[in-house]
This record gives structure tokens, sequence and C-alpha cells, in this order.
């Protein structure tokens, strides 16, 4: 497949060569956008742990300072008495059994979901439908609560989930290509340093391998790891 004409008029404005200041990045990667639709923003972090180990397994919420610029659907899975407090909050969808059914015969056009500590047993099942796409609930990504109202806020007002994968490498959205170069990298820090504090004891050698800034379809920055880490 051969390279574009716009991904060929912003190719040289990166230099595969060099590592950038975070920065230097958040203000590269709008030039370097390509795409005519408000792209996200993303950061790709590799990590010095194994993911096998239940202990590396990084995963945790950081509430980005200036929202990732995307209107979050939000599903809550809760009994009777939760319906209203969840509606309230701003929950997009609300209920239990019916939505259990629509899931299990594939829908998933959400982003999160947030479900009350009762009704997981009946969402075990989903496991493989939901895991994958990562939107199975989980205490320490504060989406299993009995404070729906709280966690339903959190997700609109920019609060993000992150997770190694099997690779050791954490993908996430931090903001869109609209957002200043100030806002993309307070953004950037702010992940980066929940991701700074969850290094696990037994980690050994280098924590932050490589960071990597993106947005849709245009080339990677490499990031300065030496600066990131206090």
């Amino acid at each position: 497949m051969g390279i574009t004409k716009k991904r060929k008029a912003v190719a040289g404005k990166v230099d595969d060569k060099k590592v950038y200041s975070l920065t230097e990045a958040s203000g590269l990667v709008k030039q370097v956008n390509t795409t005519k639709f408000d792209s996200s923003v993303d950061l790709h972090i590799r990590l010095g742990v194994d993911p096998k180990k239940a202990d590396q397994a990084i995963r945790g919420t950081v509430t980005l300072p200036h929202g990732t610029g995307k209107t979050k659907k939000v599903l809550v899975l809760c009994t009777p008495d939760k319906e209203a407090e969840a509606t309230a909050a701003g929950a997009d969808f609300v209920g239990l059994d019916e939505f259990i059914t629509k899931i299990e015969g594939g829908w998933t056009d959400i982003d999160v979901i947030v479900a009350t500590p009762s009704v997981m047993p009946k969402i075990g099942k989903l496991g493989k439908v939901l895991g994958p796409r990562n939107l199975m609930p989980n205490p320490k990504a504060g989406s299993v609560t009995n404070d729906v109202s709280a966690a339903v806020k959190d997700v609109k007002a920019g609060k993000v989930a992150f997770k190694v994968d099997k690779a050791g490498i954490v993908h996430a959205s931090i903001g869109r290509v609209s957002f200043t170069p100030d806002k993309i990298a307070e953004n950037s820090m702010e992940l980066l340093n929940a991701i700074i504090k969850a290094k696990p004891s037994s980690a050994k050698g280098t924590y932050l391998k490589s960071v990597f800034m993106a947005s849709s379809m245009s080339p990677s920055i490499a990031i300065d790891t030496k600066v990131l880490v206090h």
C-alpha cells in the first residue's frame, strides 16, 4: 500500500532518530496530523514489566485535567433501586437483565460499564465478550461500586482506565488534536505520573522503556523518557 500525499508531506517533520520532550511532541503531533476529523491523540507506553505476574499486571485509573475530548457512553448495570441515581448522574443506559441479553447477543456500543457489587455474579458470564474489549467492570478501575453516581460523573469528567497488555504496553487516549499543546502535555503527564506511581516493587531494570505519542493515522513521535522519571 502506497503512502498518501498528506502522509509524505508530514513524514519529514518527525525525525525517527530523535527523542522529543513532552512539550515538543505535544506541539508536533498537531502539525503532523493528516485527518480531516478531530483525531484522537494517544500514548503508547512500553513498560519493563512481566504482565503474566499478577503484581506486575499494571492497571489503574486517572482523571485527565482537560478530559479526553470525547463524550463517553456509560452503561450502568444495577438493581432497580439504583437506576434513578444512575440516570440522574448522566448514564446513557441503565438496567440489568435486558442489557445482559443484548451483550450476549454481541452489543457493545458503549465505552464504559459501571456495575454494583450485587449484580457482578450475573455479569461474570459476559467475560468472554467484555474482557477482550476492556469493558469488564473492575473494582480496581472504580467501575464496580455502590456509588454509581460518582462513578458515572468521574467517567463523564474525563476519568480513563489504563491497563498493560500482554506485550507490556499501555495504550491510552489523552485528548484530541484540537486541544492546545499545553492541554495535550498536561493530560499526558497526568497519565504518565499515574503509571509511574503504579510501578511494582518487583519490577527490575528500566520501567519506562519507551513512550510514543501519535494521532490517528499519523506518524508516531518518540518521547524522551529520562526526563519523565522523577
